[in-house]
């Protein structure tokens, strides 16, 4: 069964880079969001399964962490899985704090613990 995943606020390498990763190694759909408006839009037309936040949105800067909290504060999104991309492990400290399971940072997005951290974000076998 294919899940969906939404990436918000990655640059268009790392959007590349990042739905290459997830395609390669999990059956997913791969949304977009630039925006906090667009992110909340994709969250209520669409059944998602994983949300991947950047830290800094790419497209205005926007904080990743205010997404991740207004997505865990409400009751209709609150049980999805949520994880940081970012290289700062201080920040994905933060991320798990507030409601997100521990993300990843484009520096390792093809190791292997970042494979078995998102195959069980997605629960999977």
């Amino acid at each position: 069964m294919s899940k969906t995943v939404l990436s918000i606020g990655q640059c268009r390498p790392d959007t590349a880079a990042i739905n290459h990763f997830l395609t390669s190694n999990f059956s997913v759909k791969v949304l977009t969001a630039e925006l906090p408006d667009d992110a909340a839009d994709a969250l209520a037309k669409n059944t998602v399964d994983l949300v991947l936040i950047n830290r800094k949105l790419d497209a205005d800067y926007s904080d990743g962490m205010e997404i991740l909290r207004t997505i865990k504060s409400d009751p209709r999104t609150a049980d999805i899985p949520v994880m940081l991309v970012s290289n700062f492990s201080e920040w994905q400290e933060k991320a798990v704090h507030a409601g997100a399971v521990y993300g990843f940072g484009k520096a390792e997005l093809n190791s292997p613990e970042t494979v078995t951290r998102v195959r069980a974000a997605l629960d999977l076998p």
